[in-house]
């Protein structure tokens, strides 16, 4: 049977913890640090809040990246419909982590935007 210490996903996990310092909503699924903060960057939330990592069911290790909401809401910048979410380590220019937002939602260039915890997650082995 296959096993990695919890410790080794972990690692990997803090990185998000660490260096991440911005979410950004984006209209397509970006793959580089600059589709996700300008080519289809619909808007973006600075100092995000992600959690140390624990247990993923039915494996593997998780963070939550804390949801944003109304009270310190992210600026929308462009109109469209969010599609995606990107986590970036700006001072690095480098994108961490990008998962499908559940349901789009349409935002309107200067209105905030919220959403609700993000759990990102790394499988233990097979």
């Amino acid at each position: 049977m296959a096993y990695l210490n919890p410790r080794v996903l972990d690692l990997g996990l803090n990185v998000l913890d660490t260096e991440a310092t911005a979410l950004y909503i984006c209209s397509a699924e970006p793959t580089s640090y600059a589709q996700a903060t300008t080519t289809y960057a619909l808007g973006s939330k600075s100092g995000i809040s992600i959690g140390a990592p624990t247990d993923r069911t039915p494996s593997g290790r998780k963070v939550a990246v804390a949801a944003i909401e109304s009270g310190a809401a992210g600026a929308v910048t462009v109109t469209g419909t969010a599609t995606h979410y990107a986590i970036v380590d700006v001072p690095n220019t480098r994108l961490l982590a990008v998962g499908p937002i559940t349901t789009p939602m349409a935002v309107t260039d200067g209105n905030p935007f919220t959403t609700p915890e993000i759990t990102i997650g790394i499988p233990g082995p097979a």
